[in-house]
C-alpha cells in the first residue's frame, strides 16, 4: 500500500459487481491503485464518500494547487480504454475534461463536475432537448484509430442472435421482434459510419458543473466509445425513465414523441436512426437473452415496437 495515501475504501456494491466479474483480487487492487495514483499525481482524497459506476471507483480529490477532481479507477479492457481517447478528442467540449491519463493502471485524473445535479432532476423534453444538443457536438467528430468499430459489433451481433430466433421459451410477440430486429441489423452491417459515439447518452450520464466554473450548463460523462452511425446512440434516452413518464397503453406514444424530438434536435436521418435503434434494441434483448432471461423484456419490446411503426 501507498506509504502516504491511505487505503481508499471500495463501496459495498462496487466490491460485489466487481469481485462479481473479475474475482475478489481486484476489489483490493482498485484500491490500492487509487493510493498510488493519488501519490504518483500528488492529489489529496477530500474524504467525501467514493463513487463508483458499474466497475469503476471515482474518488473525489484536490490537486496540488487544491482545486477540485476527480480520480477515476477501472479495469482495463477493449471498451474502457476507449474513454480517455474520446475525451482527449473531444476535449471538453461537450463532454468532462480528462486533465491526465495512466494507460497500464486504468486511472484517469477529470475534471470535477456536480455529481447531485444530473438530467435525471429535469423535465424530461427539457432533458431529451440537451442530450440531443450533446449528441449532435460529440458526434461530429470522426472516430479516433484504435476505437471500437460498430460493423463488427453488429456482425457478431447477428451470429449470437441466431440460437435464440426459434428458442421454444419466447412466446411470439418477443420472438417477432427478435426476428425484425435481426433483419434490420443484418441489413444496417455493412453501413456502420464512421462517428466517434459516446454509446451510453442516457440522464444520470450528464451532469451539471461545480458552481463558479466557466462551463457549459451541461457536460456528458461515462462514454464507452464507438465508431459507428449517430442513430446507435439514441436507445438509452428513449428507455431512461421510461415508467415515470408514460400510462400503462401510453407508453408507444410516449416513445414515438421523445424519437421524434430526438431526431428532430440531432437532424438525423429518420429511418437510418429507427434502423439503428432496433439494431440497439437487439443488443440489449441478447444480452438479456444470453444471462438466462427469457421473459418478454417490457421496455425493449414497446421501444421496438414503437420506433419500428
Amino acid at each position: 500500500m501507498s506509504q502516504n495515501t491511505p487505503p481508499i475504501s471500495v463501496p459495498e456494491e462496487l466490491a460485489r459487481s466487481v469481485g462479481d466479474l473479475f474475482g475478489p483480487e481486484w476489489v483490493e487492487r482498485l484500491s490500492r491503485t487509487a493510493a498510488r495514483q493519488c501519490d504518483r499525481w500528488n492529489l489529496r482524497p477530500t474524504g467525501d464518500r467514493p463513487l463508483h459506476g458499474a466497475v469503476s471507483l471515482v474518488v473525489p480529490v484536490r490537486r496540488a494547487d487544491t482545486t477540485p477532481a476527480v480520480l477515476k479507477v477501472l479495469p482495463v479492457d477493449q471498451e474502457s480504454e476507449g474513454e480517455p481517447r474520446a475525451l482527449r478528442t473531444w476535449a471538453g467540449r461537450g463532454a468532462v475534461r480528462l486533465l491526465a491519463h495512466d494507460p497500464a493502471n486504468g486511472a484517469m485524473l477529470l475534471e470535477a463536475l456536480d455529481p447531485a445535479r444530473s438530467l435525471d432532476g429535469v423535465e424530461v423534453d427539457r432533458a431529451l432537448t440537451v442530450i440531443g444538443g450533446l449528441l449532435t457536438r460529440l458526434n461530429a467528430h470522426p472516430g479516433p484509430a484504435g476505437t471500437r468499430t460498430l460493423g463488427p459489433i453488429t456482425h457478431a451481433l447477428v451470429e449470437r442472435t441466431r440460437p435464440f430466433l426459434a428458442h421454444e421459451r419466447l412466446d411470439h410477440r418477443f420472438r417477432l421482434l427478435l426476428d425484425r430486429c435481426s433483419a434490420t441489423a443484418r441489413e444496417m452491417a455493412s453501413q456502420p459510419g464512421d462517428r466517434l459515439l459516446h454509446w451510453d447518452l442516457h440522464f444520470q450520464n450528464v451532469l451539471a458543473p461545480l458552481p463558479g466554473t466557466d462551463r457549459e450548463p451541461w457536460v456528458a460523462i461515462d462514454p464507452k466509445p464507438l465508431v459507428g452511425d449517430p442513430g446507435y446512440e439514441l436507445l438509452p434516452a428513449l428507455r431512461n425513465r421510461f415508467a415515470e413518464e408514460a400510462a400503462p397503453g401510453e407508453e408507444p406514444r410516449s416513445v414515438r414523441r421523445r424519437f421524434d424530438l430526438l431526431t428532430e434536435v440531432t437532424g438525423l436521418d429518420r429511418e437510418r436512426a429507427r434502423a439503428w435503434t432496433l439494431v440497439r434494441v437487439l443488443e440489449d434483448c441478447v444480452w438479456r437473452l444470453e444471462s438466462g432471461r427469457f421473459r418478454t423484456p417490457h421496455p425493449q419490446v414497446v421501444i421496438g415496437e414503437a420506433v419500428a411503426g
